[in-house]
C-alpha cells in the first residue's frame, strides 16, 4: 500500500511545471502582443509624422507664396503710387500751361482790341488824303498801285524822269500817313512788291520784278524826294522789297485773259501789326488746348 502510494506521488510531483510553462507561454504572447501593438502605434506615428511633416512642407510653400504675392501687390502699390504721384504732377503742370496761355491770352486780346478798326481808319486817312488825285487807295487793303508802263520803259527797271515827278507827288502823302504819329506804332511792315506780265520766263521776270520794286524803295530812301530824314530812318526800320514776277497777275473783267498792262504793275501796302496778334492768339489756342489733351 505504501508502495503504491509512493509511486503515485512521484508520477503526479512534476504537475507544477505544466502550469507555469503556460504562464511563460501566456506572458511570452502578451508581451508579443504588446511589441505588435507598440510597433502599430509608432508606425501610426511615424505615418502621422511624415503627413504632419508632408502638411508643415505645404503650409510653408504656401506661405512662401503668399509673401511672394504680398511682394508684388506691394511692388504694384509701389508703383502705382509713383505712377500716380507722377500724373498728380503733370496735371498740375498742365493746369499751370493753361493758365499761363489764359493769361497771355487774355494780354494778347487786350492788346488786339487797342487796335481794332485801326485799318479801317488808316485807309479812310489815305482816302481822304487822296481824295483829289488820280491814285487810286484799295478800300480792302489800303495799297496803291503804279503802272510799270509809267515808271518804267519796257523790260527796264530804270525810273524815267516822268515817273520821278508822280513818285516825288504820291510817295511823300502815301507814306506821310503811315508814318504819322497816330498810325506808326501799329504798322508791322510797309511792302514795296513787283510785278510782271506772264511774258517772258519766271526768273527773268521775278528779277526784273524785283529790280523794279527796288527801284522804287530807293527812290522813297532818297531825302531829295519828299520824305524827311526822320521818316526815312522810320521807313528803313518797316520797308520790304519783294519781287513777284507773273505770281499774281491781273485778268480782265469777266475774263480768263490776263490784263498785260494791268499786270506790270509796283504795289505799296502796309501790314499791320494786329496780323501777328491774330497768329500770336492762334498759337496761344493751340498751346492751350495741346495742354487740355494732356491734362485729360
Amino acid at each position: 500500500m505504501r508502495n503504491k502510494r509512493k509511486n503515485r506521488a512521484v508520477f503526479e510531483a512534476p504537475s507544477y511545471w505544466q502550469s507555469y510553462s503556460d504562464m511563460m507561454a501566456a506572458l511570452l504572447l502578451i508581451f508579443i502582443l504588446m511589441i505588435a501593438i507598440t510597433l502599430g502605434i509608432y508606425r501610426q506615428k511615424q505615418t502621422d509624422l511624415e503627413n504632419t511633416q508632408i502638411s508643415l512642407n505645404a503650409t510653408r510653400s504656401e506661405l512662401e507664396t503668399s509673401r511672394e504675392d504680398l511682394q508684388a501687390s506691394m511692388d504694384a502699390l509701389e508703383k502705382a503710387y509713383a505712377q500716380a504721384s507722377s500724373t498728380e504732377a503733370e496735371l498740375a503742370a498742365a493746369y499751370r500751361e493753361i493758365d499761363e496761355a489764359q493769361a497771355e491770352l487774355r494780354a494778347t486780346k487786350s492788346e488786339l482790341e487797342d487796335i481794332v478798326g485801326i485799318r479801317t481808319d488808316i485807309i479812310r486817312a489815305l482816302q481822304e488824303r487822296f481824295s483829289n488825285s488820280s491814285m487810286q487807295v484799295d478800300s480792302q487793303t489800303g495799297s496803291i498801285a503804279f503802272s510799270s508802263d509809267v515808271l518804267f520803259r519796257y523790260n527796264s527797271s530804270v525810273l524815267t524822269e516822268n515817273s520821278k515827278e508822280t513818285l516825288q507827288e504820291i510817295i511823300p502823302m502815301y507814306l506821310g500817313v503811315l508814318l504819322q504819329d497816330n498810325f506808326r506804332p501799329y504798322i508791322a511792315e510797309i511792302i514795296i512788291e513787283g510785278h510782271t506780265d506772264t511774258d517772258g520766263g519766271y526768273q527773268s521776270n521775278m528779277t526784273l520784278s524785283f529790280n523794279r520794286a527796288n527801284a522804287v524803295a530807293n527812290f522813297c530812301l532818297d531825302s531829295d524826294n519828299g520824305l524827311t530824314d526822320t521818316q526815312i530812318q522810320q521807313l528803313q526800320e518797316l520797308m520790304t522789297v519783294n519781287g513777284r514776277s507773273y505770281s499774281e497777275p491781273i485778268y480782265q473783267m469777266n475774263s480768263t485773259e490776263v490784263d498785260m498792262a494791268a499786270s506790270r504793275r509796283v504795289e505799296i501796302k502796309f501790314r499791320l501789326k494786329e496780323d501777328e496778334m491774330i497768329e500770336k492768339i492762334t498759337e496761344v489756342l493751340n498751346q492751350g488746348s495741346a495742354a487740355e489733351e494732356t491734362s485729360n
